[in-house]
């Protein structure tokens, strides 16, 4: 089987990658073109020099996978191949878009007959070895000639990969998954942060994240991962406490509130991601202000430079 697969960063090349090393051909193209030939020398992936070069070099019905980032790039993306697809194609977008565009979009590639099936991806920059969890909505037809794709980029043949629902529904999982991704990651913060502050007995966080991996009900693989960096350097010194958010965060809590399901913990996690973006600073200071005024608290003032 050969698929085209456009953008081939951190997710698109390494998944480029593992389906040639699973005898899949591949017709690659990236913006950078270097990107695109030093994967092709790499791995034989055949290099296309534009998106209809790539279209011209699969055969009918042909697969073609997006790997880009989501909103306008992904939008040009998906218009440019109702262009160059015809019917009995199939467009897969496996980028982290919201799930109601990715309806859209199915909706309007119907009208051409070509199927799109939208992917939620997971498995970040460990997948080329252990395998993509794939979230897959769209017909069922199409899925099933992705087949081939499919088992080769899961973890598994059998296991790691669902058909979801129709279009939408992947991204709809994928955006769920990420929102319970924040809530989990801010609970191990959390807990080690409670750690970190009991200084009188100076506990090993690195041992206890060890520790946790081996028969606890709390480990997984986030925390085989915080366990390596605390073995590595357990006070984070040269951290900023800065941690971005993305669509899929604000996407879950607004799903919630529209679809009036209480979801406090993975809410909470996505304020918590504001604060260390200081966007709670002004606040603080009229909260300070209010404490002043009505009780005589002194508020802290800064230092001046």
């Amino acid at each position: 089987m050969r698929i085209g697969m456009i953008g081939l960063g951190k997710m698109g090349g390494n998944m480029a990658r593992r389906l040639r090393d699973g005898g899949i051909e591949v017709v690659g193209f990236d913006r950078d073109p270097a990107v695109a030939a030093a994967l092709a020398a790499e791995s034989g992936m055949v290099a296309a020099d534009s998106p209809r070069q790539l279209v011209e070099l699969l055969a009918g019905p042909r697969v073609v996978w997006l790997m880009l980032p989501a909103g306008a790039v992904t939008e040009a993306s998906v218009a440019e191949m109702q262009t160059l697809l015809a019917p009995g194609d199939t467009l897969v977008d496996g980028a982290n878009s919201h799930y109601k565009d990715s309806h859209r979009r199915a909706e309007v590639l119907a009208v051409r007959g070509i199927d799109f099936v939208d992917a939620g991806v997971s498995g970040g920059v460990w997948g080329l070895e252990a395998g993509y969890a794939l979230m897959l909505g769209g017909p069922a037809e199409a899925v099933a000639r992705l087949a081939p794709v499919i088992t080769t980029l899961a973890p598994a043949p059998d296991r790691g990969w669902l058909h979801t629902g129709p279009a939408g529904s992947g991204h709809y999982v994928k955006m769920i998954h990420n929102g319970i991704e924040y809530g989990l990651m801010q609970a191990y913060a959390e807990g080690f942060a409670l750690l970190q502050a009991r200084t009188d007995w100076n506990l090993d966080l690195a041992g206890i994240a060890e520790l946790w991996r081996h028969g606890s009900v709390v480990r997984s693989w986030l925390l085989d991962l915080a366990a390596g960096f605390l073995a590595e350097d357990p006070r984070l010194a040269a951290i900023e406490p800065f941690v971005a958010d993305s669509g899929e965060g604000r996407w879950t809590a607004i799903e919630a509130i529209e679809q009036g399901v209480p979801a406090p913990v993975m809410t909470t996690a996505l304020m918590m991601r504001f604060a260390s973006q200081g966007r709670h600073d002004y606040a603080a200071k009229v909260l300070a202000k209010m404490r002043q005024a009505f009780g005589g608290h002194a508020p802290k003032n800064l230092r001046s430079k």
